[in-house]
């Protein structure tokens, strides 16, 4: 099985390629045993089915990366540690999405209270939906009762193969042909569905596109240089990146295409664990919502799970058994999974690998990524 571990002290990827080198003394380390978990997840991944893995943990300013797998199943060539690949992120969309709608509200243009009717009059009609009946609060908690999309007639890859591109608006009237699941406030029910209404929000309050207020409030300031949103008609991903592959009737399949209007602001981004490290660290340490936003954020309820893990606004969180707190989302698309958190610390982690393994562990990765 091979892995591989890259150890990036505080210097830049051109100095590293020449001649950076720096003592124990001079920069910090990632612990040892943290790397030594992490490197036994990745290898158990790729066992059970994953193509590639890659891992990267940040800790108060030093970056390790670790690979395992293949980029890809034409070349095998292991994943090369000294450069960021693009793998798509799912999910993890949604605490960006909803944090810049938290911003909104920091700027007093949105009302957590407010019902999603005040900024999208009469989007929300339907069985048992009422716009004037869900607040923005319950829309990024997942606690709408909005129908779950349950009708669409192609995949995201199915619909990158034929050219097939969605607008929210589309996407919305085939979703609300559906009858709610619940009364909005009554329960917790993960729903892609919330965060297609949230990104419609965003555009409705700033009269400007989703991509536009992401990449301006959010990456550009942070400078995520490896992380964007795909636009419509977008379905390949910029090099270098992984291949992604889902198991299809037993074979496994390149699913790499994407139809990136599909997901949108509930699950179309683009990353590198680097980027996903630098914003979750950032999120936590109160550099991307205002304080008072970031505990609304981190205001929420069990997932009913069964394993600790809580969901606020547009971000989960759990006490881990060495006493921090995670705080970060996972994510999956076709071909692509990924997992990302913080703690208020300075430690950070992202797991990101394709295929279709038959044992993951999230709890289980977090602790590796987080404790030790």
């Amino acid at each position: 099985m091979l892995t591989r571990t890259l150890i990036l002290p505080i210097c830049t990827i051109a100095l590293l390629l020449t001649s950076c080198t720096t003592s124990s003394a001079e920069a910090p380390a990632v612990a040892p045993a943290r790397l030594d978990s992490v490197r036994a997840d990745l290898a158990g991944l790729v066992e059970s089915g994953a193509v590639g893995a890659v891992a990267t943990l940040t800790d108060n300013g030093a970056t390790a990366v670790m690979s395992a797998g293949v980029a890809d199943l034409v070349e095998g060539a292991p994943i090369p540690d000294d450069r960021p690949h693009h793998v798509r992120v799912g999910s993890i969309t949604k605490t960006f999405t909803a944090a810049v709608v938290l911003q909104l509200v920091a700027e007093g243009r949105v009302a957590l209270e407010a019902p999603v009717e005040k900024y999208l009059p009469g989007l929300l009609r339907g069985d048992g939906v009422d716009g004037q009946a869900i607040s923005v609060r319950q829309l990024l908690g997942h606690r709408s009762g909005l129908p779950v999309p349950r009708s669409f007639e192609l995949t995201e890859h199915q619909a990158a193969v034929v050219g097939r591109t969605f607008t929210p608006e589309e996407e919305m009237a085939i979703i609300l042909q559906s009858p709610a699941e619940s009364a909005p406030g009554t329960r917790f029910q993960y729903n892609n569905t919330n965060y297609l209404v949230a990104g419609m929000l965003i555009e409705a309050v700033t009269g400007r596109s989703y991509a536009t207020e992401l990449a301006d409030r959010i990456i550009t300031p942070l400078g995520l240089a490896h992380t964007y949103l795909p636009a419509t008609g977008e379905t390949g991903l910029r090099r270098p990146h992984l291949s992604g592959y889902t198991t299809v009737d037993g074979n496994v399949t390149d699913e790499t295409l994407m139809e990136p209007s599909l997901p949108w602001a509930s699950g179309a981004l683009v990353s590198t664990g680097a980027d996903l490290n630098r914003f979750y660290l950032a999120l936590v340490s109160g550099q991307v919502v205002p304080p008072a936003q970031l505990r609304d954020m981190l205001d929420g309820v069990d997932m009913g799970e069964g394993n600790g893990m809580s969901y606020g606004l547009g971000i989960g969180y759990a006490q881990l058994p060495c006493g921090t707190r995670f705080i970060g989302h996972n994510g999956n698309v076709r071909g692509f999974s990924a997992l990302a958190g913080a703690t208020t610390a300075g430690r950070a982690f992202t797991y990101s690998y394709t295929g279709t393994p038959t044992a993951t562990s999230m709890g289980a990765w977090i602790t590796s990524g987080l404790c030790g």
